[in-house]
């Protein structure tokens, strides 16, 4: 399987409904070994963070392992719209 940024950002907007999706290949040579994420989606309101970063753990199991390292940022639409007004 070939990880890319696109085809994280495609499956976590299909898959968890979300609303805004950045992917950042963090790897020293942009070899998809290393990604960032930001995830907003309105499936994550009323979940802890614990829950949020499973569900996006569980929405990326199979690309999650062949990837080296995977950090990620899970906000709800309001919490989105709260940071970007700062």
């Amino acid at each position: 399987m070939v990880v890319s940024a696109e085809h994280i950002k495609d499956k976590l907007t299909k898959e968890l409904g979300a609303t805004h999706v950045d992917v950042e290949d963090t790897s020293s040579n942009r070899c998809a070994a290393s990604f960032k994420v930001l995830v907003v989606s309105p499936q994550f309101e009323g979940k802890q963070l614990l829950q949020r970063h499973r569900m996006v753990n569980t929405c990326l199991a199979e690309e999650l392992k062949e990837i080296h390292a995977f950090e990620q940022k899970t906000l709800t639409p309001e919490q989105w719209e709260k940071q970007k007004s700062q």
